[in-house]
């Protein structure tokens, strides 16, 4: 009967346990705290895009050095080369020949704020209504999955979705646009702090490339 009991007792408070409420505002905290005390940041990243009717795989290498440079290497399915040394950024296509140019500040592109997450990371700040997301699954049955809506991209962002895994990690983050079209990143060996070179972050255009100035997006 006692080993009967336990076992009813421990099943009780595990079921408690699952039910329990999400603490939002400490699991925000806790994300903030790990990158906002980070220099530099390493990671594989893939990135997917679903909208009018185009459907498309990325992956590479990204890299991150506070304040605000970054450098997102595409090796499949074709070299693409997107970097920002915090006033300018490019966007090289070795393939066209042509490379885009653009101050950094005037950037409409979904991965300029992920260039500012280091140092800056201020999760409720960002994101109006950040809350639990327990209908999208996580990649990881102990990750935690958050949403809120983007106040510096409201016109253009309708929901941002982000996945944290359980020591803190953006394991995701996932746009989801004003046209239904839904672009998203996934991160995986990260690595902290290495020393990373300010020159990685410097577009020196090769002979023969073509540079176009403005605006631009993939």
């Amino acid at each position: 009967m006692v080993r009967v009991a336990c076992l009813i007792f421990l099943t009780l408070v595990a079921t408690s346990a699952a039910k329990a409420p999400l603490d939002v505002h400490a699991i925000a905290q806790a994300v903030d705290n790990r990158y906002n005390h980070l220099q530099t940041l390493q990671a594989e990243f893939t990135e997917s895009y679903q909208g009018a009717g185009i459907e498309r795989t990325e992956s590479g290498s990204l890299w991150l050095k506070k304040p605000g440079k970054m450098r997102w290497e595409y090796r499949s399915p074709k070299e693409k080369l997107f970097l920002s040394d915090g006033k300018d950024a490019w966007f090289y296509l070795p393939a066209e020949r042509q490379v885009r140019r653009s101050s950094a500040k005037k950037l409409d592109d979904l991965r300029s704020p992920l260039g500012f997450l280091l140092g800056k990371t201020r999760l409720e700040r960002e994101l109006d209504g950040l809350s639990a997301a327990p209908d999208v699954a996580p990649l990881s049955p102990r990750n935690i999955v958050l949403r809120g809506v983007p106040k510096a991209m409201a016109d253009r962002v309708h929901e941002v979705v982000l996945e944290i895994t359980p020591d803190y990690h953006i394991a995701r983050i996932q746009f989801e646009e004003a046209d239904e079209s839904v672009t998203e990143y996934r991160f995986s060996e990260q690595r902290e702090n290495a020393l990373i070179a300010d020159q990685l972050f410097r577009f020196s255009p090769p002979p023969g490339v073509e540079i176009v100035d403005g605006d631009f997006s993939q």
